[in-house]
């Protein structure tokens, strides 16, 4: 890959950057290996607080200067919070690269805190908890992570919740960040109009305070024994939600499983858009999806339908589900892999897409994978490895099962989807 460069300074920092010649704009950001499964359980909520903070000032700007320091040059800033991650990013003009990673690393090395700033930041994420719990999506998503992490960060909203929020003041912000902000968890990736030798040295002079050793590891996730939740709320439809264990960031069979998820649900062509919606028009939405994480995988499977569909469409998804595993075939893995590569080529393409894999490559897999390799991990997925793919998956765990709304149907609805990787579908799979 011709534009790609990567340093590694003293600190344990890595800059990563793809130089794209033809562009006048660039991404770039800090992705910082730290997200909700790092909190314990009086932290739960932190590291997204911190992310919203890092906006509100610093020791020489106000949250008004660094907002207008970067829109008045035409730019924009953001940030986000994962399980894993938190990312601080910019997209800026050629010219003012230096300019956003001075801001970039002045919120993370020198946040004020204030605490009136911290207050009513605190006031605003309780809104934004308030908006959470208003859309059903968002809700049914939150009971399907704590049945599949029980007890465990993992299965914890990335929100927190009005109590613990409550508790966090500036010193115990100022002591998640030192603890969980060190430089070999840290990388700051940029793409399109860059040059790599001056980002690193702004990098190497701007972010020298983070200069610990690695940031304790969280604790190994363990995906729960599924088990079904019926939430009941005055809904004009029913949320339905399933989960299986997926795999690994780095397993073999990361690829193929992927190839497996977008044939059930990936796009209109996809079993279950066909049956369910096309030709059923049992709902408007319905998709699959899977998740790795650096020790686990989430697969996931979300539709929404009148309550009184709902037996009937758990019914057709777990049958289209073990029937796919047996008779999924080459055109339908050949179509995947096709939309597998146009996504990567595609995202090569925008700049902020760009960086943001670069660091997540780094975070993952300890550098950045070619495109080649990428390709051709795609093209190493047959109709053999992915019928193993999804065989593993429905071995490995039993369904977790989240249904939201009203209605008698759901319970019946969460009985069929129990049903998937029983006795039944157990036999077709041998």
């Amino acid at each position: 890959m011709m534009g790609v460069e990567v340093t590694k300074l003293p600190t344990g920092l890595t800059v990563v950057t793809d130089t794209m010649p033809h562009l006048e704009t660039a991404a770039l950001g800090v992705w910082a290996g730290v997200g909700g499964r790092d909190e314990k359980a009086d932290e739960h909520g932190i590291s997204h607080l911190l992310e919203h903070m890092a906006f509100k000032g610093t020791t020489t700007r106000s949250a008004r200067e660094i907002v207008e320091s970067i829109e008045a040059v035409g730019g924009d800033l953001n940030a986000g919070t994962s399980t894993e991650t938190t990312a601080y990013y910019a997209r800026v003009l050629k010219a003012d690269v230096p300019l956003a990673l001075d801001v970039l690393a002045d919120i993370l090395a020198n946040p004020s805190f204030v605490p009136e700033e911290l207050e009513r930041e605190k006031n605003v994420i309780v809104q934004e908890i308030g908006a959470a719990q208003d859309t059903p999506d968002d809700v049914v998503f939150e009971h399907l992570n704590e049945l599949c992490f029980p007890d465990q960060p993992m299965g914890r909203s990335l929100l927190g919740t009005a109590k613990t929020l409550e508790a966090f003041d500036r010193d115990k912000l100022h002591g998640y960040l030192s603890t969980h902000y060190r430089g070999p968890d840290m990388v700051v990736a940029a793409a399109g109009a860059v040059d790599h030798q001056r980002v690193v040295e702004d990098v190497t002079k701007r972010f020298a305070s983070f200069n610990g050793g690695p940031a304790p590891k969280p604790l190994p996730a363990a995906f729960g024994k599924g088990g079904s939740r019926v939430v009941h709320r005055d809904l004009e439809q029913a949320h339905l939600t399933l989960a299986l264990e997926g795999v690994p960031q780095a397993d073999p069979s990361l690829f193929s499983l992927q190839v497996f998820t977008n044939i059930l649900g990936g796009g209109m062509s996809s079993r279950l858009f066909q049956e369910v919606r096309e030709n059923r028009g049992l709902c408007y939405s319905v998709y699959t999806f899977h998740a790795p994480y650096s020790d686990t995988g989430f697969f996931g499977l979300y539709t929404g339908t009148d309550p009184a569909d709902a037996p009937e469409m758990m019914e057709v998804v777990v049958d289209i589900i073990g029937n796919a595993v047996e008779t999924l075939g080459e055109a339908e893995v050949a179509r995947a892999r096709a939309q597998m590569k146009a996504g990567l080529l595609m995202a090569l393409e925008s700049c902020s897409a760009r960086a943001e894999q670069l660091a997540r490559h780094i975070l993952a897999y300890g550098r950045p994978q070619t495109l080649q390799e990428m390709i051709d991990k795609i093209e190493a997925v047959s109709v053999e490895s992915t019928r193993d793919a999804a065989r593993a998956l429905l071995a490995r765990s039993k369904p977790a099962v989240v249904a939201l709304g009203s209605g008698r149907g759901l319970d019946t609805a969460v009985t069929f989807a129990e049903g998937l990787t029983g006795p039944k579908s157990k036999a077709q799979l041998h």
